[in-house]
């Protein structure tokens, strides 16, 4: 089979052409359809995050992620064969399923309680195992296939990540969703917030991104405004368009200019839920924390439990997918450049030739 590989960080993705694996154990083995690019595909490609502050940069290398290395986390693909150990009772041969990547030890009280994504013993399909990016992917067990019925892999691929993640940070702030929210950042996650929001009820979100383009794409996704977040008055311009006390802001973008402007612009009671990864540090006036009841906390990805919810909230709700780019295995390079060089509205998927 033909795969995509990080072989050095920040070095181009090299083909390379290897045995096509067989499942063991509970394995699965899948041929991929659809593979998602997406923004932590970057900081993988590039090997770590920037923390900001002078610190020392969080190395992905020390962290486990070993090369050469497959990523891709938001796959489909064609159930293949299974494992001599593999349960029959889910998934068959032939059925399309989305695959949950944010897996754990299993054995651990995180695990157990079907909150694997927060395991400290993470085997994340892409991030610490191969990923999509192949003609062929493993799956550690059926019960991380989830059965498409029907659904076009292309749109489906991102619900593995942009639409989970963005659905579990909802989740946290559901209680507010009578009022309109904030969300910074209108690439593949924000989008995808924006549908998801109308699905549930929301009353509506105010967009922050310092692209017009993508500001265009949220305005046409529904978003009640859309603000630049470099401009000088844009907090006025978020206080002005919730015609109200903002309780909640979701950072789908997460470097200081971001956080700073949310954190400005929440009421007594407010929460700041903090997804995106871009880097850096917090320049929040502490005091201010405890004087306003703010609270700030951290969304990453969400459980397979949340996975399954959102695809048939997808289903029963039709919500409209996100903006997709097709784009060959073969033109994985050009898909992460453009993804960095902010060209892309949406997600780029790659798919078989």
């Amino acid at each position: 089979m033909k795969s995509f590989k990080v072989l050095e960080f920040n070095e181009p993705l090299g083909e390379v052409d290897q045995d096509t694996p067989q499942p063991t154990g509970t394995q699965v083995l899948i041929r991929v359809k659809a593979a998602g690019v997406c923004h932590s595909d970057l900081h993988i490609w590039e090997g770590g995050y920037e923390l900001g502050h002078g610190r020392k940069r969080l190395s992905l290398k020390e962290r486990g992620i070993n090369l050469p290395h497959t990523m891709g986390h938001e796959t489909v693909g064609e159930v293949v064969s299974f494992g001599p150990d593999a349960p029959k009772d889910g998934v068959k041969v032939g059925d399309i399923a989305l695959a949950y990547p944010w897996i754990g030890c299993g054995k651990c009280a995180v695990c157990l309680a079907d909150e694997e994504n927060l395991c400290l013993q993470p085997r994340c399909l892409g991030v610490h195992c191969d990923g999509g990016y192949a003609d062929y992917m493993l799956v550690p067990h059926p019960k991380y296939l989830i059965d498409l019925k029907g659904m076009d892999p292309v749109l489906a691929a991102p619900y593995a990540c942009s639409g989970v993640t963005t659905y579990s940070a909802l989740k946290k702030v559901e209680k507010d969703l009578g009022n309109p929210i904030v969300i910074f950042g209108a690439g593949g996650l924000g989008l995808m917030a924006l549908s998801l929001l109308k699905a549930m009820g929301g009353k509506g979100a105010i967009v922050v991104d310092i692209d017009a383009n993508k500001r265009k794409a949220a305005l046409e996704a529904g978003a009640l405004a859309a603000v630049d977040g470099n401009a000088e008055d844009a907090l006025a311009q978020l206080q002005k368009a919730a015609g109200g006390p903002i309780l909640s802001v979701i950072d789908l973008v997460g470097n200081a200019q971001t956080t700073q402007l949310g954190f400005d612009a929440l009421s007594k009671g407010g929460s700041l839920i903090m997804v995106g990864l871009f880097g850096g540090g917090a320049t929040w006036a502490l005091p201010l924390i405890a004087m306003k009841a703010l609270t700030i906390q951290g969304s990453y990805v969400g459980n397979l439990k949340e996975t399954k919810e959102l695809l048939e909230l997808v289903r029963t709700k039709k919500v409209a997918p996100i903006p997709t780019t097709p784009m060959p295995f073969a033109k994985a390079n050009a898909a992460l450049n453009e993804l960095k060089e902010g060209k892309l509205v949406g997600r780029a998927i790659l798919t078989p030739a």
